[in-house]
């Protein structure tokens, strides 16, 4: 009743500053504000939520600096996807010459990049390629980290149709211009001449609909951090198992002698493998931590076979022998040198789409549009005939493992 009445006599003191305030308030509110904590709308709903996402990154590109096992996983998918290196071979002459100069550019480096590249799918899921061309024609390549995109912004109709990459807000870059996607049929000089940079995205472990991929550490972030914590926690109840303390039973005269004789013993103590000589007086015992681990074995196999599980190798690819016949393990590696082999089979096309789009090509033939004769030096400034840049002419690079043990035969 009390509480009504003073509700009431509120109301009717301070309802209007109250409903004024609140208009004030509305009325000040933008499309930036008002929407401020809502999720994206440039993601789709197979997407996972922007801080989510954020968080996955850091967590898997936190496992990779720090856990012994995750930093394995990665190295071993860039093993044998990559093996010994990746080479590249053209008919087209000129734009083998060319193709070359790009690879073994110093800005570039592509022979020792496509290691980068390949740990850098495997840890993120997602590899962001910004491709740059100077004045003379030569085109330049950076991997972005996944967790500078903020958005990606594709047509309507179509999630993997990329029109725009929005980089993540800094503090030195409130309102960031956005990176316009790589479109072969769009891709042309501006009117100073020179080519905008571009990107290119490519994504593993990604649902149909999804605009972003996953890392192939995502499934199993929360299992390698149990299995670090039961590692942690063995290796401290092994050091505490050791620990003990003398116990000392004799009879004192008063607390003085007592404490004296502790003194002397703390000062002196006694050194393992020594001989002690007491009398009937005093007598010695140890008390030891009684800690029992029957299950720790066990226990670390299941963790260590989930982690296993997760990442598509068997057991004895992280040290961890299932058995002592080389045929077990040998049938044990068949489906993951199948997976390292589609693997690898989209690590080359992903090669060879980048080259695509750095290689010189006619306007719409999928690569970035020459420049005009006499504007500048250098392999992309040389154009070539319609003729010789169309289909089946060999201009297409072909790209293969420079390591041929390193791929997986399809037919094992």
């Amino acid at each position: 009743m009390n509480n009504s009445i003073w509700t009431k006599t509120v109301g009717r003191v301070f309802g209007a500053e109250i409903r004024r305030q609140v208009r004030a308030g509305l009325a000040a509110e933008t499309d930036a504000t008002f929407l401020l904590g809502a999720s994206s709308t440039a993601g789709t709903e197979r997407d996972r939520l922007s801080p989510n996402r954020q968080e996955v990154f850091e967590q898997a590109l936190e496992a990779w600096r720090v856990n012994p096992l995750a930093r394995r996983l990665v190295e071993l998918t860039t093993q044998y996807v990559v093996g010994g290196g990746i080479s590249i071979h053209c008919k087209h002459a000129p734009t083998a010459r060319f193709l070359a100069e790009f690879w073994h550019h110093p800005l570039n480096r592509m022979a020792v990049r496509v290691f980068e590249w390949c740990d850098e799918l495997s840890r993120s899921g997602n590899l962001f390629v910004l491709l740059s061309t100077d004045a003379a024609g030569m085109s330049y390549l950076r991997a972005v980290p996944a967790a500078d995109v903020a958005e990606i912004h594709t047509r309507p109709n179509d999630v993997e149709q990329p029109l725009a990459f929005l980089p993540r807000a800094t503090l030195e870059q409130l309102q960031p211009l956005p990176w316009p996607a790589y479109n072969a049929r769009e891709d042309a000089p501006g009117p100073d001449g020179a080519f905008p940079p571009v990107m290119l995205h490519f994504a593993i472990n990604r649902p149909v609909g999804a605009q972003w991929g996953e890392p192939d550490l995502a499934p199993i972030l929360r299992w390698l951090s149990r299995y670090a914590n039961w590692l942690e926690d063995r290796a401290r109840l092994n050091r505490f198992r050791t620990a003990f303390l003398y116990v000392v039973k004799s009879r004192f005269s008063s607390e003085s002698d007592r404490l004296a004789r502790q003194q002397r013993l703390n000062a002196s103590p006694p050194t393992p493998g020594s001989i002690l000589v007491t009398d009937e007086n005093e007598t010695w015992e140890v008390i030891a931590p009684r800690l029992e681990s029957d299950e720790a074995n066990t226990d670390g196999l299941a963790l260590k076979k989930m982690i296993a599980a997760g990442a598509g190798v068997p057991l004895h690819f992280l040290a961890e022998p299932e058995s002592s016949t080389r045929t077990t393990a040998e049938a044990a590696g068949g489906p993951t040198y199948r997976r390292f082999e589609q693997r690898q089979s989209f690590f080359l096309w992903l090669v060879r789409e980048v080259l695509r789009a750095a290689s010189p090509q006619p306007p719409g033939a999928g690569g970035r549009a020459h420049r005009p004769a006499g504007a500048g030096g250098g392999a992309r400034s040389r154009p070539f005939s319609a003729r010789q840049c169309g289909a089946g002419d060999g201009r297409q690079p072909y790209l293969g493992s420079a390591d041929r043990t390193a791929r997986p035969r399809a037919d094992r």
